[in-house]
């Protein structure tokens, strides 16, 4: 008897590890500057490969409130940049935003910050009957405005969502399809084109591996 609890054992744990070895713990890479396409890193961080994380900002939304890391504090989000006026990319990824915000409509962890990209067009009016349009939940997604300056810095040297360079002054204008993954650390997970269906629901699958990477701390 004790032969065959020892044989029962040693099964059980060969099984367990052979399950383990096909069905690996998936885990999300973390990206620094070196990581990332050279082409849409500032060249004063390409030499940055580790501890890297958004910078601090501040950003005004659609009901007029500042908004700033606190609001994100513990919390995974996506970012993208867009503007209200954009007939092209920004009404698909927009709709492509919204099935994320769906996705984890019950989920208060999870959260999206927009950045407007014609910040002095999009004042809070603009954005707050945007945000009516397309289905914004307030709490879920935040739509923002500010300084010009702070939100394409903050597009080339934290997010690295564009590929072409500037200083955010009168001429410069950025047009990304990007949405970026960011971990409750600051820390970027993912990149994602928001006008492609299938990298919205490997965007939606990996924030869910990224709630298990943390469920297991």
């Amino acid at each position: 008897m004790p032969l065959l609890i020892a044989m029962a054992i040693f099964s059980m744990f060969t099984i367990s590890v052979i399950y383990s070895y096909l069905n690996p713990n998936e885990r999300l890479p973390i990206y620094n500057p070196a990581d990332v396409n050279p082409r849409l890193v500032d060249k004063s961080l390409f030499h940055v490969r580790r501890g890297h994380t958004i910078a601090d900002f501040s950003l005004i939304n659609q009901n007029g409130d500042t908004i700033t890391q606190e609001d994100y504090k513990d919390k995974i989000y996506v970012a993208d940049f867009f503007f209200t006026r954009c007939t092209t990319i920004c009404p698909i990824m927009t709709n492509n935003m919204a099935k994320v915000q769906n996705a984890f409509l019950n989920d208060d962890s999870v959260k999206i910050l927009s950045h407007s990209v014609t910040p002095i067009i999009d004042s809070i009016p603009v954005l707050r009957e945007y945000a009516n349009h397309k289905g914004v939940i307030d709490s879920k997604w935040n739509v923002t405005t500010g300084n010009k300056k702070h939100i394409y810095e903050l597009a080339r040297k934290s997010y690295f969502a564009v590929v072409d360079e500037g200083d955010g002054g009168v001429q410069d204008f950025i047009h990304t399809e990007n949405f970026i993954l960011v971990d409750k650390k600051r820390r970027i997970r993912g990149f994602y084109d928001g006008t492609n269906s299938e990298q919205i629901d490997k965007l939606i699958a990996d924030i869910k591996v990224l709630q298990k990477e943390y469920q297991k701390k």
